[in-house]
């Protein structure tokens, strides 16, 4: 995040959830309201455009809608188990509280964010005649700084019921301390809680060429003022999310995505799909206490 301004990153991400209901066929992950969220002027923008983009542009939208579908059929889940708190970390331009079926006794909203960016997405859905759910919560933090546990709690989460949580986009742009806290605080809580995020997996693992594909794709995001912090080695997070007290952890990598959800598409979308050895961009995690 830059002092006082929106994330870039999530405009980025909503424009990629955007483009997936125009350009891709079947869709992964359905939203709606993905077009209306980004603007008129936006959205005109994406209709008029006459490609689905480049390779590597398809590979992180592939990414992007696989985890986002993945987090709400986990919520899915959660909420058939009788969890009725939902907690969006980072939640960017993310819709699910505006198009959420389910009754309003049945699950409770918290969308977590920078202050600057929830000010941002605001104004967007004012603008776009979004309607904002009366029980939805609007938690402003700083990660870095701040008490996740302490800001919840003044917005009223419920420590004493289970909560379903999601951190997408979220863990590459914090430092290592500030991730591991977070999941700290989802392992310590209720029985039945969980969390699905995405997280970049580190140099350690890889090969000369896959380690310079990332110090690449990392200088990219430094100039756009949001660099990465946060990278991982898949079997140490596993383990180390295990000792925190989840009971189950699933660790999703490229290829599985590829195999769940873009097996023989002919549209050509396809996650790392230009080398997902090389590249790795990134896995999905999912942990329940």
């Amino acid at each position: 995040m830059q002092a006082g301004q929106p994330s870039i990153t999530a405009m980025r991400a909503a424009r990629s959830r955007a483009k997936h209901q125009l350009f891709d066929t079947p869709l992964i992950f359905e939203d709606q309201l993905s077009l209306r969220i980004l603007g008129s002027a936006e959205e005109d923008s994406l209709r008029s455009e006459r490609s689905s983009g480049g390779l590597l542009a398809r590979a992180f939208r592939a990414g992007l809608v696989a985890r986002s579908r993945i987090a709400e059929d986990e919520l899915h889940e959660a909420v058939k188990r009788g969890v009725r708190q939902y907690v969006v970390l980072g939640a960017g331009l993310d819709t699910f509280a505006y198009r959420n079926p389910y009754p309003r006794a049945a699950l409770q909203v918290f969308e977590v964010d920078h202050p600057a960016t929830q000010a941002w997405k605001k104004k967007r859905l004012a603008e776009a005649a979004i309607a904002v759910p009366g029980d939805l919560r609007f938690v402003g933090i700083d990660f870095e700084t701040q008490s996740l546990g302490e800001r919840l709690r003044q917005a009223g989460y419920d420590f004493s019921a289970p909560g379903q949580f999601s951190c997408l986009g979220v863990t590459m742009y914090l430092g290592r301390s500030a991730v591991m806290e977070t999941l700290q605080f989802v392992a310590a809580g209720t029985p039945g809680s969980g969390i699905v995020f995405d997280y970049v997996p580190g140099y350690s693992s890889r090969g000369p060429l896959g380690k310079l594909f990332l110090r690449m794709l990392a200088y990219r995001f430094a100039r756009l003022g949001e660099p990465w912090k946060g990278l991982f080695e898949p079997e140490m997070l596993a383990a180390e999310m295990t000792a925190m007290g989840f009971s189950q952890v699933s660790d999703i990598s490229a290829e599985e995505l590829n195999s769940r959800f873009f097996k023989d598409r002919r549209d050509h979308l396809k996650f790392n799909a230009f080398g997902m050895k090389l590249a790795r961009l990134g896995h999905v995690m999912v942990a329940h206490k």
